[in-house]
């Protein structure tokens, strides 16, 4: 059967009136699903017993179960879930001052193949749809009793690589009458995927980029992450300076620091001079160390100098808070660790 939270609302009301029911129907069962939060048609008790059955009868309604929640001393939280199909994903919840924030995952595997990444060496076994993703947020909400501000699509899998269920589950986590997510609140992040940065240039979602970066010079991205053989350093800023025309919002570039690697002055002088005159936020992370990794954290005063530099070239840049150190928070080692 179809699950129910796959579908937007406009989709919602095209499904219902196949089945017979008025459209109104649609923005009830909205309602139910993404405000009140109800695990089951018989929940709905403004609907008719018979459209109840209807609706046991033609769809399910997607509710994860924790198979594991881990929690930090700095308050994140990191969850693997059962996606009831006998595979596994994992989302992390982060507190910060202006709220809480959820990185979803997008697919179960990651094709990508990033170097640093503890998804890498866990084989891509599928797209998420939608409602996958949007249940992730719900999940989190019904465990904690606390909404959650912020969504980004920054956990296992490649966003871009599963556009459309993204950009439907953006709109159902968008849209006012269900979780009412300000699309400015919600961030995608991609390795590169060209073609399909200039597709969200064009569906005029309010939604921030981020774009995994990493390096300044083809030679050092491409040993860390291999989609820059697919499209270039080149192929990429351009892709990136058209989104800035078309969209007139800014982007935000991850930058892992490596120690070694990536973290030295030259890389920041090649840095500046990329994204120089760029409408643009330079976002440093301190690199993860995983098992069987070549890349180990940058020095903190390393990161410091980078951050400066940047700063005094006139490239905005910050470096991200450390978050779920203790509990190993990063995309992939939960879920790595439950396949071993």
């Amino acid at each position: 059967m179809k699950n129910i939270k796959d579908y937007d609302l406009q989709d919602l009301k095209e499904e219902l009136a196949n089945i017979g029911e008025k459209s109104y129907r649609a923005e009830q069962i909205f309602k139910w699903l993404y405000q009140d939060k109800v695990k089951s048609f018989d929940e709905m008790t403004n609907l008719s017993l018979d459209l109840r059955e209807k609706l046991k009868e033609n769809y399910t309604i997607c509710n994860y179960n924790i198979l594991k929640k881990l929690e930090s001393s700095d308050g994140t939280k990191k969850y693997l879930f059962d996606v009831l199909d006998g595979n596994v994903i994992e989302s992390v919840l982060m507190e910060y001052h202006y709220g809480k924030s959820i990185c979803v995952s997008s697919q179960i595997g990651c094709k990508m193949g990033c170097k640093f990444c503890a998804s890498t060496g866990i084989p891509f076994i599928r797209n998420l749809s939608a409602g996958e993703i949007v249940e992730q947020v719900l999940a989190v909400e019904q465990d904690t009793c606390e909404q959650i501000s912020n969504v980004v699509f920054m956990g296992i899998g490649e966003p871009l690589d599963n556009y459309d269920n993204v950009i439907k589950a953006i709109r159902i986590l968008n849209n006012p009458k269900g979780l009412n997510i300000g699309a400015r609140h919600i961030s995608v992040s991609t390795s590169g995927l060209v073609p399909r940065i200039y597709d969200l240039a064009n569906e005029n979602i309010q939604c921030t980029l981020s774009i995994s970066l990493h390096a300044s010079n083809d030679q050092k991205r491409s040993a860390m992450m291999p989609v820059n053989n697919r499209y270039n350093i080149a192929e990429l800023m351009k892709a990136c300076k058209d989104y800035i025309a078309i969209t007139n919002k800014r982007i935000s570039f991850e930058y892992a620091l490596a120690k070694d690697n990536n973290d030295n002055l030259e890389d920041a002088k090649e840095l500046v001079g990329l994204l120089k005159g760029m409408l643009c936020h330079v976002n440093l992370i301190p690199i993860n160390k995983i098992e069987n990794g070549k890349f180990t954290k940058s020095t903190n005063e390393n990161i410091i100098k980078f951050r400066d530099y940047l700063n005094d070239k006139g490239i905005v840049a910050t470096i991200r808070r450390e978050l779920g150190s203790d509990i190993d928070a990063a995309c992939g080692q939960l879920r790595r660790k439950n396949l071993n």
